[in-house]
């Protein structure tokens, strides 16, 4: 009787061993329950966020002055938005929408609302221009005229501007919160006198009305003179502060840094005809600053 006592023992032993070695196998695969908790967080692979900036916007519009419409780029007092460093269509440009979308659908997805003497007052009717294609991407280059004054007393106040560039976004933001905008610094206005002053031909053209808080007396350096571009060019520095400062505190907004401003505008990237406003190879090199802001890692 021990013996079959001892054996019935030994066999319920036995099968319990294998009933708690199948239970233990079943805790770490088969239809057993995933961990929980802390465990399951490190097990649960997290997805990536989506970026704030987008770098390949499918649709581009430009905003803006006389430089973003190509103005004496291609003739003399005119127009000429296919060599646009924003939009337009020239080979010899590359624009910022041809290199961010390609030539075809740049010419079906870019838009030029920019405006040839526009300050930045405009700019707000400009972006509910540009709002009604609901772009991607705006681009911003104004306050070269805000500048250009026929007096330095007659340039438009700091916080003037800086309301008014605030307004336009504003404008933008109310019909296209998740647009993305791209802002182009003011030009080294002083320079582009200095380059532009061994031309005689160009200082003919600036007698009609270029820019002549900067470059009216183009040979004069006396103190009056001196003193005259020196408020100017502190004035266009004060404005890319403001863009700096109002673009920064839009998340989906990217200001270039001050790249435009300091580019040094040589005799080759500016207009034949005035010898002040960009040619199609200082076109070309807007478009170059654009795209590498655009497509930049980080902001």
């Amino acid at each position: 009787m021990r013996n079959i006592g001892h054996r019935k023992r030994t066999v319920l032993a036995v099968l319990s061993a294998a009933v708690l070695g199948l239970a233990g196998c079943d805790a770490v695969g088969g239809n057993s329950p995933g961990p929980s908790g802390t465990d399951a967080q490190r097990a649960k692979p997290k997805p990536k966020p989506t970026p704030v900036w987008d770098r390949s916007p499918d649709s581009v519009a430009a905003v803006g002055d006389s430089i973003t419409r190509g103005f004496d780029a291609c003739s003399v007092l005119a127009d000429c938005p296919e060599v646009s460093w924003a939009t337009g269509s020239s080979a010899d440009v590359d624009s910022l929408a041809v290199r961010l979308l390609g030539e075809t659908e740049a010419a079906e997805r870019s838009w030029n609302y920019a405006v040839t003497g526009a300050r930045m007052t405009d700019l707000a009717g400009q972006m509910a221009q540009a709002a009604t294609r609901k772009p991607e991407l705006v681009t911003v280059m104004a306050g070269a005229n805000d500048a250009c004054r026929d007096t330095t007393e007659a340039m438009t106040p700091v916080a003037d501007f800086r309301a008014q560039f605030e307004e336009a976004l504003r404008t933008l933001r109310g019909a296209l919160p998740k647009a993305q905008v791209y802002v182009a610094s003011v030009p080294d206005l002083k320079r582009l006198w200095s380059q532009g002053r061994t031309n005689e031909l160009g200082k003919q053209v600036w007698k009609l009305g270029i820019c002549p808080s900067m470059l009216e007396d183009a040979d004069s350096l006396d103190a009056a003179a001196t003193l005259r571009r020196e408020t100017v060019q502190k004035r266009v520095e004060e404005y890319n502060k403001a863009l700096k400062e109002v673009c920064a505190k839009d998340r989906r907004c990217r200001f270039d840094g001050g790249a435009v401003y300091a580019y040094r505008f040589g005799m080759e990237q500016l207009s034949r005809w005035d010898w002040f406003h960009p040619s199609v190879n200082g076109q070309a090199r807007l478009a170059e600053i654009a795209y590498r802001t655009v497509t930049a890692k980080t902001g």
